[in-house]
């Protein structure tokens, strides 16, 4: 039996408008690919009747199986079941089990009824149907022209439950697993998606099984590593060997995997060494501190934070002399290195780190948006301090600011 190809299309208007996160269709895709489903389409299309249609038209043409969730409550705007039943021509009636099942929610509940509840246990005719134990509408599946069509409800937890007790292993008895899908994401910080692509254009370039993708987000590359193999166990040897590759050529901005942060990674560098940290903070506002702290346990590693945007409170908290300030000026090399040599001072920590600059709108002292000076004071008293011309608006400049200051901590801590 030949794989099947799988499309997931989510239904509803909330969605396009981005009043939602479509959280439903990763979940799902992860779930198939551990049983040997490739996902091969992803689709959003909102509440109207002739574009459920053809978006139903285009799956059925490509697909193997189609997952459907949204659009099966009991409003008018619900009409996933009227769309499939435009393109099929199948007849829908009411499921007595669902309905009774309905009535009883609605009993224990108890509140009342209304009618256009009965909505939700319409099923097509000769549908296999399968219960909602969290919710009310069920999951349905429905072969129509060599195509498995699976719908079910659109709220997260009704549709992991239905998924989980009923659809994945409908799936394994309809196509026994074979193979499955494993995949590894590896997080690289201080390299750009482009010198990343370039410095693996040999390994990518002659990808096969692990196949290789690069992921980019703001001050950070991803690299997803996905295997196909009999078990899981086959399937991360492979990942292992294609990682320990890449690792020889690019290693050095290698910081984490999967579902890892760059401030939990520092945090646990931090906590292996036995070190502490403390912040002096000016154009980020207490934005670093934050990226720090929200971690559990991090009063273990992070002694506290001074967040110090006028002069006078640069030199009463921080004790930085007036000359200096008059001299070279809050946004200068020689203040981000005093603000960190005397934020480490003051709160009695390993290693101190500053952040002065213009986050706009307006330049400062002459400089401007977007100069910034980081300053790190490491435990042998040595600072190090860099300046950076950052682009953007005033909290792009400031998430910039704080994801720059993360990468030099960990590439300090990684020496």
């Amino acid at each position: 039996m030949k794989e099947p190809k799988a499309e997931i299309i989510s239904v509803g208007t909330e969605l396009l408008l981005g009043q939602i996160v479509n959280s439903n269709a990763a979940w799902m895709s992860e779930k198939l690919a551990s049983r040997g489903v490739s996902v091969f389409y992803h689709s959003v299309v909102g509440d109207n009747l002739d574009r459920l249609a053809a978006v139903f038209q285009t799956a059925a043409n490509r697909s193997d199986i189609v997952f459907i969730t949204g659009g099966l409550g009991p409003t008018e705007d619900d009409l996933t079941r009227e769309a499939f039943q435009k393109m099929t021509g199948l007849k829908i009636v009411e499921d007595k089990k669902t309905m009774d099942q309905i009535h009883q929610f609605f009993s224990n509940s108890q509140k009342s009824m209304s009618p256009n509840n009965r909505k939700q246990a319409r099923v097509f005719e000769g549908s296999t149907v399968f219960n909602n134990s969290v919710g009310i509408a069920p999951g349905i599946v429905q072969e129509y022209q060599d195509t498995y069509w699976i719908f079910m409800p659109g709220v997260p937890r009704e549709m992991k439950a239905i998924m989980s007790e009923h659809i994945l292993p409908y799936i394994e008895q309809l196509y026994p697993t074979k193979s499955i899908i494993y995949s590894r994401m590896l997080r690289f910080i201080g390299i750009g998606e482009s010198q990343l692509e370039h410095e693996l254009q040999l390994l990518i370039s002659n990808q096969t099984n692990p196949t290789i993708a690069p992921l980019a987000t703001e001050g950070e590359v991803g690299l997803r590593l996905s295997a196909k193999a009999e078990s899981k166990e086959l399937a991360e040897k492979l990942i292992d060997e294609l990682e320990q590759k890449i690792a020889s050529i690019v290693g050095d901005f290698l910081y984490g995997h999967d579902e890892v942060t760059l401030d939990q990674k520092i945090f646990g560098l931090l906590k292996g060494k036995g070190l502490t940290l403390a912040s002096a903070e000016s154009l980020t506002g207490g934005a670093f501190s934050a990226a720090i702290v929200k971690r559990e346990g991090s009063s273990s590693v992070f002694q506290g934070s001074a967040t110090v945007y006028q002069p006078v409170i640069k030199e009463k908290v921080l004790g930085i002399s007036q000359d200096l300030i008059e001299d070279h000026g809050t946004v200068s090399e020689a203040c981000a290195e005093a603000m960190a040599q005397q934020v480490k001072k003051h709160y009695l920590s390993d290693i101190g780190i500053s952040f002065t600059g213009v986050a706009g709108p307006d330049s400062i002292e002459g400089k401007k948006v977007g100069t910034v000076y980081i300053s790190i004071c490491d435990p042998n008293d040595q600072c190090h301090t860099y300046l950076f011309h950052f682009n953007g608006d005033r909290e792009t400049i400031q998430r910039r600011v704080v994801k720059k200051g993360l990468e030099l901590l960990f590439r300090l801590l990684k020496e």
